[in-house]
């Protein structure tokens, strides 16, 4: 929409700079007013057609959507609003994100036997990776002291750390990690264990992220423990637990 809006201020302007009447406020308001509910459905129908694990919202459900909401469009008018959207967009849509690579590792432990069901932990995962979102740097600032046994890291530790925050398979194997945990702690391992072999990112390295996330989400102390444990201690007490039942 608003590139939809920039276009009509460069067309404004090359008829003001030729001397033409313009289209007055009214009209072009009017005309931004009824394409901005077809966008935003084009939008919504593009992004489910990029979605694993639900199901694609079809043109005729899109059309009797409108039609509730007093916008009559014809398929053809449908077909034409997504084209518009991934023009504007240069058709670069199908970006990598860490949701895709948590739905994707959630297809294949349902085909390994997960013992926790994949809709369960699709769930639990879609608000981790919410909090993870709102919670970035105090996560990774926790990850990185444990990681290099230091509460304080030096300056070239958080630039070489820069990387792992960008990795999102990493992130994924981290919040499907961490659901699992929620969801039964007692199969843990065995998630674990088989996203280890999934993706062969190391043990510890899941067991770490996981634990930043949990401690960011559910607390990492329980009523009868006042004083916590150092982060790398309890990250470490989740790879042993990780590597003797893999």
């Amino acid at each position: 929409m608003v590139k939809q809006a920039e276009n009509m201020h460069r067309q404004a302007m090359v008829q003001l700079s030729e001397k033409k009447e313009p289209q007055n406020w009214k009209a072009l308001k009017e005309q931004l007013s009824s394409k901005f509910v077809l966008r935003l459905v084009s939008c919504v129908q593009l992004a489910s057609k990029l979605s694993f694990h639900y199901k694609i919202i079809s043109n005729v459900t899109v059309l009797n959507f409108l039609q509730t909401l007093g916008y009559v469009h014809s398929k053809e008018e449908l077909l034409e609003s997504e084209l518009d959207v991934l023009k504007s967009l240069n058709f670069q849509i199908n970006l990598p994100t860490p949701l895709a690579y948590v739905e994707m590792l959630l297809e294949v432990l349902g085909y390994n036997g997960c013992l926790v069901p994949a809709t369960q932990l699709h769930a639990t995962c879609l608000t981790l990776l919410d909090l993870v979102y709102l919670l970035h740097e105090p996560i990774y600032e926790s990850l990185l002291r444990a990681s290099i046994e230091n509460s304080v890291p030096s300056q070239l530790q958080g630039e070489k750390f820069v990387s792992v925050k960008e990795d999102f398979m990493l992130l994924a194997v981290g919040i499907i990690a961490a659901s699992a945990f929620i969801q039964n702690h007692e199969c843990w391992s065995q998630v674990v264990g088989h996203l280890h072999s999934i993706t062969g990112i190391a043990l510890e390295s899941i067991a770490e992220l996981s634990y930043a996330i949990l401690t960011h989400s559910v607390g990492a102390n329980t009523p009868a423990r006042k004083q916590p444990a150092p982060p790398h201690l309890e990250a470490r007490a989740l790879r042993a637990a990780a590597a003797s039942n893999t």
